[in-house]
């Protein structure tokens, strides 16, 4: 399977959701379901989002480990700079700004009873 060439993009809607945009292959579906994303039906295709109620700081966990397993799958990735789970320690550190690095890591734990 070949990636395309239009970034998938995980970013925080109008209404403070994160959701994602792009056409997505099997293997990424996979991958956005793994790290807690839902797949609601609509007329224009499926709404793919994050739970509403879970908070912000895990909603950039789980978009970071989203971002960064699509990535290591060899997917063109957009994620919002303020999804990024490094982004309070670059906001708090002095001197010159690094360009976020994208590793494989394990994925984020589920809460008891979801």
């Amino acid at each position: 399977m070949k990636p395309g060439t239009e970034p998938i993009r995980i970013t925080r809607g109008q209404g403070g959701e994160v959701e994602v945009e792009g056409v997505l292959g099997s293997l990424a579906a996979d991958v956005l379901r793994r790290a807690g994303f839902l797949f609601e039906p609509t007329l224009r295709g499926p709404w793919i989002r994050l739970p509403f109620d879970m908070g912000r700081d895990w909603e950039t966990e789980h978009a970071t480990w989203a971002a960064g397993m699509l990535t290591a799958a060899r997917y063109p990735v957009h994620l919002d700079p303020d999804l990024r789970a490094d982004a309070a320690e670059k906001a708090t550190s002095s001197g010159p700004a690094q360009p976020p690095a994208m590793t494989a890591q394990a994925p984020p734990r589920r809460r008891a009873g979801r």
